[in-house]
């Protein structure tokens, strides 16, 4: 006899395969344009349906009515109020970078991201192939968050930190929802990624925004749009040596999805511990408290 769970997972591998065959980026360039029409008859039909089909909410956008904004990415993209999303009270704690879904958050074993049951990933891979820039983070924190297309689709910073480095990673264009998730074995380190390192005060933390299929597009404050291009080597870019390294502060924007996906945020070993309720399969909120500082970390600060 089949149980449940084993449905669920046929389902998930009949839901994924497909996307093996799939031309993702092809598919994402034409997603690109399609979201970037001005022309109204296409445009706000197109906007309304979105609408309504996720339930999105507008009373929280600085321009509510979706059919104002310019083209469909600039109401995806939309701004919000100013206290739409408040930071945790506790300047000493780590804000959640982007509202969403958590997909996982745990120790980082060894090498190994765990990714769903039955599925892992190397650290190594998911930073680009470095295994300098990969050493900083063995045995550290990680925490996946999913963003669903209902879901405010900018991302802000947890913590203050002076960006170090940035690569981009070209990869696949799978989908990140969590049957896919299940059923894709390396997911995070087969899609294209634009992996940003910076400089804390505990320790380097590396913000992982991971594209899927129909994201038509990855940017940061600092750089603008990343990508596309897709490209078919990694790119590096390093600040602080000639360059000046930009800073930014807990809960400034530092980036953003052109179309939905996922963040992964990684810290060192024994400077993190997340919150209760950063548990896999919460609703989560830009602004609430992700994680606070080990003890043995605020300890040792104040002895310096």
């Amino acid at each position: 006899m089949t149980s449940d769970n084993d449905n669920a997972n046929w389902l998930d591998y009949l839901k994924a395969w497909p996307q093996y065959l799939w031309p993702g980026h092809l598919l994402s360039l034409g997603m690109l344009a399609l979201t970037r029409i001005r022309f109204r008859p296409i445009r706000e039909p197109f906007t309304q349906w979105f609408v309504k089909r996720f339930q999105v909410e507008m009373s929280e956008a600085i321009e509510p009515d979706p059919l104002k904004y310019e083209h469909f990415n600039a109401f995806f993209t939309r701004a919000l109020v100013a206290d739409a999303r408040p930071l945790a009270e506790d300047n000493s704690t780590l804000v959640c970078p982007v509202d969403g879904t958590v997909s996982q958050a745990q120790a980082i074993d060894g090498d190994r991201i765990f990714q769903a049951k039955g599925q892992n990933y190397s650290l190594v891979e998911l930073l680009g192939g470095s295994e300098e820039r990969a050493e900083a983070f063995r045995g550290g924190q990680f925490a996946t968050i999913y963003l669903s297309p209902r879901d405010y689709h900018r991302i802000h910073m947890p913590i203050d930190g002076s960006l170090k480095e940035m690569v981009h990673v070209p990869g696949r264009l799978f989908s990140v929802n969590p049957a896919t998730t299940r059923a894709v074995p390396r997911l995070f380190a087969r899609n294209e990624r634009v992996v940003s390192i910076f400089d804390t005060e505990l320790g380097p933390m590396a913000m992982v925004k991971v594209g899927a299929i129909f994201v038509a597009g990855i940017e940061t404050v600092w750089h603008g749009l990343v990508t596309p291009p897709a490209g078919r080597i990694v790119r590096q870019w390093k600040y602080g040596e000639g360059n000046e390294s930009p800073k930014l502060y807990r809960g400034d924007e530092m980036g953003r999805f052109n179309m939905g996906s996922t963040v992964i945020v990684l810290f060192g070993p024994g400077v993190v511990e997340w919150a209760q309720e950063i548990s896999p399969g919460a609703p989560v909120r830009l602004g609430q408290t992700l994680a606070s500082p080990c003890k043995s970390t605020e300890n040792t600060d104040a002895a310096d």
